[in-house]
């Protein structure tokens, strides 16, 4: 199976403003991504309108019931990226749901990376193959990255 993107971006959406950033870097360094921040053919689908407020929007979402097309719809496009990925990166503070796609690219035999500070030691965090400290350490890694994917 090919794999579409180079990596799978995931976080919360209460931190839209870094992850969106995130983004940018890959961007910049012309490096392939998923983002559920940058997937607005899902969010259309769902009812559901993806510039709004981050807050305004998970309010919305978390009063979705988990059988609701619209949860459905998120969730089948978020699983279908993320095994067409060949990377998974963790922009943390995050929450939930991002922790258990943590698991799944693990799971999946994927690398693993997070970005940023974590709340707490915790031995699962082991599944990470690297967790930059800053996103100067992340560019350094995608200039390196990019630089391997041409050999």
């Amino acid at each position: 199976m090919s794999q579409p993107y180079d990596f799978y971006i995931a976080g919360r959406t209460r931190n839209k403003e870094q992850i969106l950033h995130i983004c940018d870097l890959f961007d910049q360094c012309h490096i392939s991504y998923y983002c559920f921040l940058k997937n607005e053919q899902s969010h259309e689908k769902a009812g559901l309108e993806l510039h709004q407020n981050p807050e305004d929007l998970m309010q919305q979402f978390e009063r979705l019931k988990l059988e609701s097309k619209a949860v459905r719809t998120i969730f089948q496009a978020d699983m279908e990226a993320e095994k067409n990925a060949k990377n998974f990166l963790l922009v943390l503070p995050a929450g939930k749901s991002s922790h258990i796609e943590a698991g799944i690219a693990y799971g999946l035999g994927k690398k693993c990376y997070a970005i940023g500070e974590y709340e707490t030691t915790d031995s699962l965090y082991l599944i990470f193959d690297k967790i930059f400290a800053n996103k100067n350490e992340l560019v350094e890694f995608l200039k390196e990255y990019k630089g391997k994917e041409k050999i």
